[in-house]
């Protein structure tokens, strides 16, 4: 299922959502601007690559930049459009209503704390990789997980397909944020049983953002939630 919009209003124009989207816009078109052999080295690079964090605390020659740089680099490089496009579709319908319980600097915060914790889980689950990982969806996770327990009840706008017909359906946030993380545990087993189930996927930053987000929201202590829908006040 595709979501499409919510019917949560923001009270503030979400700055820092709409700045993140253009920074990781911009990083992609700096990608998309270098030869295959430049971009295979830059994604090496600034990627998160699990065996190299290994090898560091195991005590060889690795230059702490190759280990702790990617972590947070990481997460504004993207392998592709359709990556890039359907990260920050998320961060969009998502990001404004967690930023606007949060604060704009402390949103920022919260989401570059969420993917830090991604790139970690996934370090554990994956440790003796060799395969850069990128990608903003450990971050964004940690967004969707903010959200679920703040908007469990808000209306999410859906295209479901069902056989050769698409619908478009509403459904509580609490069904399509919890189909979402549910698929990404079911995977996630899957990928540490099979190796090749995986699909090039870090199914594990997405549970480590999801969990974490849920987490690091409640210790930044947010706004109180109130919002205007369909002629009635929520808190």
């Amino acid at each position: 299922m595709l979501p499409l919009r919510d019917d949560v209003p923001s009270r503030t124009f979400p700055y820092v959502t709409v700045g993140l989207i253009v920074v990781n816009a911009v990083v992609f078109l700096f990608e998309v601007s270098l030869g295959r052999g430049a971009l295979a080295s830059f994604v090496g690079t600034y990627g998160l690559v699990p065996g190299y964090v290994t090898a560091y605390f195991s005590g060889a020659e690795v230059p702490a930049r190759r280990v702790f740089l990617p972590l947070f680099t990481s997460m504004f490089l993207h392998g592709g459009w359709l990556h890039l496009i359907g990260n920050m579709w998320y961060l969009w319908i998502f990001g404004d209503n967690v930023e606007d319980r949060l604060g704009r600097v402390r949103f920022l915060m919260f989401y570059l704390l969420c993917g830090l914790l991604a790139g970690w889980v996934h370090y554990v689950f994956n440790a003796g990789s060799s395969v850069p990982t990128i990608g903003a969806s450990g971050a964004l996770a940690g967004v969707l997980g903010a959200y679920l327990i703040s908007y469990p009840r808000a209306r999410i706008l859906v295209l479901l397909p069902l056989g050769f017909f698409l619908h478009f359906v509403e459904l509580p946030a609490l069904v399509v944020l919890g189909f979402w993380i549910i698929l990404q545990f079911f995977y996630g087993a899957a990928s540490v049983v099979y190796s090749s189930a995986s699909g090039g996927v870090a199914w594990w930053a997405h549970i480590g953002g999801f969990v974490g987000g849920i987490l690091v929201f409640k210790l930044f202590r947010p706004r109180p939630k109130v919002w205007y829908v369909r002629d009635r006040y929520y808190r």
